[in-house]
């Protein structure tokens, strides 16, 4: 299988709002999970109109806090495609909404699965 199967694309941009924060102003670390495991959703997409799930996301370690206001963007890659399963590549960027500039937030591996109804893999490729 080829090391990438699609170009870095922007999946998700969120604003953070009051309700995302912590006691210090800063988003907490499950709702940039949450938005991660969204954009690897929307990735999954791209490869079929099916039910995904995710099944793994490796270990997410976080380089910068995300403030209040900040305009956050989750870009996606492709990097493994199995015959039931994908693994999308998520890189999370801050744009400060004080200067405009750019900071790196984290970045993840997802797995996610096609599946039936009944939760049972399904193939999305031959």
């Amino acid at each position: 299988m080829p090391a990438t199967t699609s170009p870095r694309r922007l999946s998700l941009r969120v604003v953070t709002m009051p309700r995302d924060t912590n006691q210090y102003g800063t988003i907490f670390g499950g709702v940039i999970l949450s938005y991660i495991d969204q954009a690897g959703f929307v990735e999954a997409r791209h490869h079929g109109v099916h039910k995904w799930v995710t099944v793994a996301v490796d270990r997410v370690e976080f380089k910068q806090p995300v403030h209040l206001g900040d305009v956050v963007a989750f870009y996606t890659t492709t990097t493994r495609l199995g015959t039931t399963s994908v693994t999308v590549r998520v890189e999370v960027e801050a744009e400060r909404y004080t200067d405009g500039s750019t900071a790196p937030v984290t970045e993840a591996s997802i797995t996610l699965v096609s599946v039936d109804t009944g939760g049972k893999p399904v193939p999305f490729r031959a």
